[in-house]
């Protein structure tokens, strides 16, 4: 089975060059995209009910980005065409037996005559009718020199989202060096990437013949063995022809999320690599595959890089993490059990996934499924149950002689339920991206609280050293004052060993005192400025 992807609206060049047109004409700014009031404006054409509108809407911009451009406007229009010939607007229809080639634009009162006014008054010289292209606004604002932008030109959620970070987010974070202690500072690529999706688990327990089995071909790189054969972090990801780019390449790109993987230094570089090849549903969404997962204390310190630290980096990056078992692998190692408890905070994004299950019979696939829930109980420390896909994800048929019909009716609709999970990913992407950053927001403002509390801690004169020594030591408690202090939930400070290990490389005396202007900021920028931005880039026929 295979993920289908977002439709590419398919029309003949004569209807292509028709809905240029109408984009052109649509787009007031002149910035590639179609807002709400530009939609309003032009749909009404159309003389369809706002029912109908609002679900041309909903469909066209299933990614809710806020705004249309040139391919959600075509699909837009092909449905309102539809609709207009009786049709139900479903998320489907674009995917049912239609002929889009042939499809006729759709009736729009009254737009010839706009479009020619619009062409008429005066005559412009051809010089002046070539448009030069202009630095978009948001590469302006991650720019040092740029001026603050004003909620006007915001032109898409994601676009919002930057402009707050740079005005008010990350001031906080320069100010309190959060980029040290728990994530680097974004870059306008960590704003505009695709949803990722990782995949952890042992080795030979099926991670790159998933991937292999989502994708119904190999990417370069790949190998498959009953052996531990991926040693490295793979990005499979599009790209225009099939090829590998080494880790260290791809970290310095500028148009690439992985520029925080620096900080793991060139140990780790040397085990990342990229691989790119021009496919469907890459376009969508980018697959991490990751080394298998090893087993025993000895075999941890074989690793020449911080291997937990890169999976809990990624896992901030993701949208989806899958944490993939074998009917002969059910034991959770050290290092395993480092990995999961490293997601923490990241809950709502992980699946179970118990792969290869047709090869064990139904009987014996009842007492695996029990152990594995009671192994992950011990290590999740949730009182929910977690979900968990049973099925065997790869090229290969169910082995039916082994499971039986009743059981490869089950491994069928269990992997139907996982694969809808995984297609809604391009669709929840713009709302994860949100709650990501919001997150990272509430993260910020309690360092902040954490660090200028230990600076007050400090002695204006003698004995800096021994104070520092004594704080560190006795960190678990400055944590406990500062959530009593300022009323915070205890969930969301960080894992103490790891600031003690980062604090102990600073002096605290030299941090920065709290600054409440800044806090203030970041608080009026999660109560007012995040929720105007969702309010005006929702579906304008709401």
């Amino acid at each position: 089975m295979e993920i289908d992807a977002i439709p590419i609206s398919s029309c003949s060049k004569e209807h292509q060059k028709i809905y240029q047109e109408w984009f052109s004409f649509a787009d007031s700014d002149g910035d590639g995209r179609i807002t709400g009031n530009d939609a309003i404006k032009f749909f009404a054409m159309s003389n369809l009910s706002r029912t109908e509108l609002k679900q041309v809407w909903a469909v066209a911009d299933s990614k809710r980005q806020g705004f249309l451009g040139v391919k959600e406007f075509i699909s837009a229009m092909q449905l309102v065409s539809l609709a207009q010939a009786g049709n139900e607007i479903t998320e489907t229809l674009l995917h049912s037996e239609v002929d889009l080639e042939n499809l006729k634009p759709p009736v729009m009162d009254g737009l010839d005559v706009l479009i020619a006014k619009k062409r008429s008054p005066k005559k412009v010289e051809p010089e002046l009718n070539v448009m030069t292209p202009q630095p978009s606004i948001s590469s302006q604002w991650f720019n040092s020199s740029a001026k603050k932008v004003s909620l006007k030109s915001v032109t898409s959620i994601v676009d919002g989202l930057k402009r707050l970070y740079i005005e008010k987010l990350k001031p906080l974070e320069v100010a309190y060096r959060f980029h040290d202690f728990v994530s680097p500072i974004l870059t306008n690529s960590d704003f505009e990437s695709k949803p990722m999706v990782m995949l952890l688990g042992q080795y030979s327990t099926g991670k790159t013949t998933f991937i292999k089995h989502l994708l119904r071909s190999s990417y370069p790189g790949a190998h498959i063995g009953p052996e531990p054969t991926t040693d490295r972090f793979v990005v499979v990801m599009s790209g225009p022809d099939g090829r590998s780019i080494p880790g260290n390449t791809i970290a310095v790109q500028a148009d690439m999320p992985f520029s925080g993987l620096t900080t793991f230094g060139t140990a780790f570089l040397s085990k990342f690599e990229c691989s790119q090849m021009p496919h469907q549903l890459l376009e969508h969404v980018t697959f991490v595959d990751t080394p298998g997962v090893l087993s025993g204390e000895k075999q941890r310190t074989q690793r020449s890089y911080d291997f937990t630290g890169v999976t809990s980096w990624f896992a901030a990056k993701c949208d989806l993490i899958l944490l993939l078992f074998d009917p002969h692998k059910l034991d959770i190692s050290d290092e395993f059990k480092r990995v999961i408890s490293s997601l923490r905070g990241h809950d709502d994004k992980i699946r179970v996934v118990l792969n290869k299950a047709d090869q064990i019979d139904t009987q014996q696939l009842m007492r695996v499924y029990g152990a594995l829930m009671w192994s992950l109980g011990k290590v999740l420390n949730t009182p929910e149950v977690t979900r968990v896909y049973i099925g065997s994800f790869s090229d290969k048929p169910i082995n039916e002689a082994i499971v039986g019909p009743i059981g490869k009716e089950l491994f069928e609709k269990e992997q139907d339920d996982l694969l809808s999970d995984l297609k809604d990913i391009p669709k929840k992407a713009c709302d994860r991206r949100i709650n990501e950053f919001v997150k990272r927001a509430r993260a910020a403002k309690i360092h902040a609280y954490i660090i200028s509390h230990l600076k007050k801690e400090m002695p204006a004169m003698m004995g800096k050293a021994k104070t520092q020594q004594k704080l560190i030591d006795n960190l678990e408690n400055e944590f406990a004052k500062v959530q009593r202090e300022f009323h915070l939930p205890p969930g969301d400070f960080p894992n103490v060993e790891h600031f003690r290990e980062v604090l102990t490389g600073y002096s605290i005396d030299k941090f920065e005192k709290l600054k409440p202007k800044m806090i203030q900021a970041v608080d009026d920028m999660l109560g007012y400025d995040i929720p105007e931005l969702l309010k005006s880039f929702k579906n304008p026929y709401e």
